[in-house]
């Protein structure tokens, strides 16, 4: 390269270049081509931005065109410049127009044996070193035992799918929408018919709501309930007989024959009191009230180490039958309470102990004189000879409460907690009655008084009465009144009133005659156990009750005459002698009292 070029070179550079050339050599000659393609690139990039084309400052220049454009004059260096930019410009332009090059797949030709013999070896090298790994114990394997591992719900999540549930099933329940209909239909569902602030609309849709839990059949179900109760009630209160047997047919003629002379004599002793005038009768009941009043605590006597449950005076006063929850029932001398006989053959609760009509009258003491109850069922039968029954009664098959003599003392009736009361003929020695009448047990029952012993009244835990005529068999009077169970009843010596005591705590005295409640006592301030009329003329009426405390009322009037306190338990039973003169309270402190007028 000559001067002249050199400096043509300088003349046609831009200003402000740097322009580094050393001594010619070949190293020289390399910065310099250095030199000049750095120049000639800038120079492109300059020109094509100015030419509106887009500039790949990527784009790596070609060494040769760079060494033949500076060898070259400037003006055609200058031409060959502009046509390679235009080249080049061109080229890029296709290279972005082209757009991604696409990957091609792999194609292959052949067999592919060796390829599947390939990976066929790996596998069996690679399974030589798990069992390697599995025989040194480095690799441990189960011998097929598995363990299922159940899907757990979150309680969460089970509320939520059950209400999801809940109210799928209930927008395919119908409910009418006649307002009586839902509330009928709620009532038998148990529900509350309606709500405060609650409208036709919203209890219809509880209605559904609460079938959606309950189903649909619910209401369906509780209707024939329903209707099946109604038709057994129905059937309850239907009144039906059958035929009885020979000697239930000869007893009720006896009864009949028995029954009718005493009718007629007690219509002539009432027509005789009727003509006794009315100032002898209110000096007679002043008397008498005067006698009651100055009542003491004439003996206590201490009759068992359990609770006593019944007392009963003999038909002559002279001796007391007390019955102990230990199973043992004893005689006592009147008035003195020593103990003549421990009469034992019962195992569990005694019931009751009563004295045969005629006791120590005119019976025989190896005579049948007392029968006994217990819980158990079982009922036995005395004389006043032996300490061991002299028979058992058998045919109950659960508690029996009390037993009653007919006035005869040729019939016993027992109560029973199987809601039925029977009839027993000593004579024939053969049950000749089971009778039902009661939704529950029968605790007690009483025959009517000497003069008319026709009828027998028996009260249950229905808290119902009945007076069943004997000679017919028929219920002739229906007693409803009390609030809770009946447990005691007795007949007034007139033969037209009764009393019963309740666990209300109350008295109900029943007029017969027109089959009416006559009055109610507030008795006392817990269940009464025992009601007793006076025997000789029903003057005043005796109870005693849980409260611990046993009351004489005025009969008639029903005023409180005295209150008999004494007693540290429940009084269980009470008793008046057939002299009218003693009163006998037994308690669950385990003593029985007498009780005289001063």
């Amino acid at each position: 390269m000559d001067q002249g070029s050199a400096a043509a070179d300088r003349d046609s550079a831009p200003s402000g270049a740097k322009r580094r050339f050393p001594s010619s050599s070949a190293g020289s000659v390399c910065s310099a081509g250095s030199v000049a393609r750095s120049w000639s690139f800038r120079t492109a990039v300059d020109e094509t931005q100015a030419a509106g084309l887009p500039v790949n400052r990527k784009q790596q220049f070609d060494p040769e065109a760079d060494t033949a454009l500076i060898s070259g004059s400037s003006g055609a260096r200058r031409e060959q410049l502009c046509r390679f930019e235009r080249k080049r410009s061109r080229k890029m332009s296709d290279d972005e127009d082209a757009g991604p090059v696409a990957k091609k797949s792999r194609v292959f030709y052949g067999s592919l044996e060796e390829k599947e013999r390939e990976r066929l070896s790996l596998q069996a090298a690679g399974s030589d070193a798990v069992r390697a790994g599995i025989k040194a114990g480095n690799i441990n394997i189960s011998s097929g035992e598995t363990l299922e591992i159940e899907d757990r719900v979150s309680e969460r999540q089970q509320e939520v799918l059950a209400e999801f549930e809940r109210r799928r099933r209930a927008r395919q329940i119908t409910v009418s929408t006649d307002d009586a209909e839902v509330k009928a239909g709620l009532r038998a569902l148990g529900e509350p018919i309606t709500l405060f602030g609650e409208g036709p609309a919203d209890r219809r849709e509880r209605l559904r709501s609460v079938l959606s839990v309950v189903g649909p059949d619910a209401l369906k179900k509780s209707r024939k309930d329903e209707e099946r109760a109604r038709r057994s009630q129905e059937q309850c209160l239907q009144t039906w007989y059958h035929e009885g047997s020979a000697s239930l047919k000869e007893a009720r003629l006896w009864m009949a024959r028995y029954s009718l002379p005493r009718a007629v004599a007690r219509l002539e002793a009432a027509r005789a009191q009727k003509e006794v005038s009315e100032a002898n009768k209110t000096i007679r009941q002043q008397e008498l009230h005067k006698s009651l009043r100055n009542l003491n605590n004439f003996c206590s006597q201490i009759g068992d180490d359990r609770p006593i449950s019944f007392c009963h005076f003999s038909p002559d006063s002279r001796m007391l039958a007390t019955a102990s929850w230990s199973g043992l029932c004893k005689l006592w001398s009147v008035p003195d309470c020593n103990l003549i006989r421990t009469l034992r053959g019962h195992n569990t609760n005694v019931g009751a102990i009563v004295f045969r009509p005629q006791a120590g009258i005119s019976l025989d003491q190896s005579d049948v004189n007392l029968a006994s109850c217990a819980a158990d069922g079982t009922v036995k039968l005395w004389n006043l000879e032996s300490d061991e029954p002299v028979a058992d009664i058998e045919g109950h098959s659960d508690r029996v409460s009390r037993v009653a003599w007919h006035p005869s003392g040729r019939f016993l009736g027992t109560t029973c907690y199987d809601n039925s009361w029977r009839l027993w003929d000593l004579e024939v020695q053969e049950e000749i009655l089971h009778q039902e009448g009661h939704s529950k047990g029968v605790h007690d029952l009483s025959f009517h008084p000497v003069r008319a012993p026709s009828a027998s009244h028996h009260v249950g835990l229905d808290s119902f009465g009945r007076v069943w005529d004997l000679r017919t068999g028929r219920c002739v009077v229906f007693l409803e009144g009390h609030l809770k169970e009946i447990y005691s009843l007795h007949f007034s010596p007139n033969g037209h009133h009764l009393a019963t005591g309740s666990g209300d705590n109350t008295c109900k005295v029943w007029e017969m005659r027109n089959r009416k409640c006559l009055y109610t006592v507030p008795a006392h301030q817990n269940l009464l156990s025992t009601v007793r009329f006076q025997p000789t003329d029903g003057h005043f009426l005796l109870t005693g009750a849980y409260d611990n405390t046993a009351k004489v009322w005025s009969h008639p009037g029903w005023t409180p005459l005295k209150t008999l306190a004494g007693h540290e338990g429940k009084v269980m039973s009470v008793d008046v002698s057939p002299d009218g003169k003693l009163i006998a309270t037994s308690s669950y402190d385990r003593t029985f009292k007498l009780w005289l007028s001063e």
